[in-house]
């Protein structure tokens, strides 16, 4: 390994970064510099440019992956070798925001229908129930799920925030049915939760991802939904349900309310009983 990455990831863990986090820019990095097959610290500022016009016009990289190698080149150039960055030379691209894409009640509940396999279906019941990531939901410990309180605790979240979420009383009792079913003898409180029967591991994300696929396929729904529409369709329908916006913040997780008020534009304000005051009029 090249002496500034083993730097550059002291650099990172000293910032606490997850190991996924390291491991990515780790594979930009080295992606970078096998780009020009030198060494990093002979290239500078216009080959930076180059590069980064190359990921967006040849390669078509979305702008959020765009400004995430952006933001690994100013790390290493700036923290690990201490040199200086131009931001009006090596600017970040403006990518437009998307609303969040959700599901309705009635289609969550179809996709739960249509799931067979109990582990499944349990697995998607949490991310829903909590508002979960899939990471979050991967990294999930028996002890995590406390019944007595009817919260999950979420210990791995993003930026290794710790938070409690929501249990729903359906979401526990079919947590207990996969319990009764896969669970085994001499568990310690701190074992994942859902771990895969071949390897005894923790199931991997994408694997996860493949089983929101096939059920969407199986409930015939049209529109473009991934695990984490999950997320989105519990922050939506807790809106809906005129829960408080800092409530939402306090279980998504989001360190600003910012970013918990982008479910304000997916309301269903007929629910709300928001009329237009063009309909005030007498």
């Amino acid at each position: 390994m090249y002496p500034k990455i083993k730097k550059m990831i002291n650099d990172l863990e000293l910032r606490g970064c997850s190991k996924d986090t390291i491991k990515n820019r780790v594979n930009a990095f080295e992606n970078f510099s096998r780009f020009y097959n030198k060494s990093p610290e002979l290239l500078g500022e216009r080959e930076i440019i180059n590069y980064l016009e190359y990921c967006i016009k040849t390669k078509k990289l979305c702008r959020g992956t765009v400004n995430t190698i952006n933001s690994m080149l100013k790390f290493f150039y700036v923290v690990t070798l201490e040199r200086s960055w131009n931001n009006l030379r090596i600017p970040r691209l403006r990518y437009d925001k998307h609303l969040p894409s959700y599901l309705t009640k009635e289609e969550v509940n179809r996709l739960f229908e249509s799931i067979s396999y109990l582990k499944h279906k349990a697995i998607l019941m949490t991310i829903y129930s909590g508002g979960l990531r899939v990471s979050e939901v991967v990294n999930l410990r028996i002890s995590d799920i406390i019944s007595k309180e009817m919260k999950i605790r979420i210990r791995n979240g993003k930026r290794n925030k710790e938070r409690y979420t929501l249990l729903s009383q359906k979401n526990l009792e079919i947590l207990r049915e996969y319990w009764h079913k896969f669970g085994y003898k001499n568990y310690q409180p701190d074992d994942y939760l859902f771990i895969s029967r071949q390897t005894k591991k923790p199931l991997k994300v994408r694997g996860i991802q493949l089983v929101m696929d096939k059920a969407i396929k199986k409930t015939g729904i049209t529109r473009t939904a991934t695990i984490h529409t999950l997320r989105h369709s519990f922050a939506t329908h807790l809106m809906n349900d005129g829960v408080d916006l800092r409530i939402i913040q306090a279980l998504l997780g989001h360190s600003n309310i910012k970013t918990t008020s982008i479910y304000l534009h997916v309301a269903d304000y007929r629910i709300l009983n928001v009329k237009s005051p063009l309909d005030t009029f007498e």
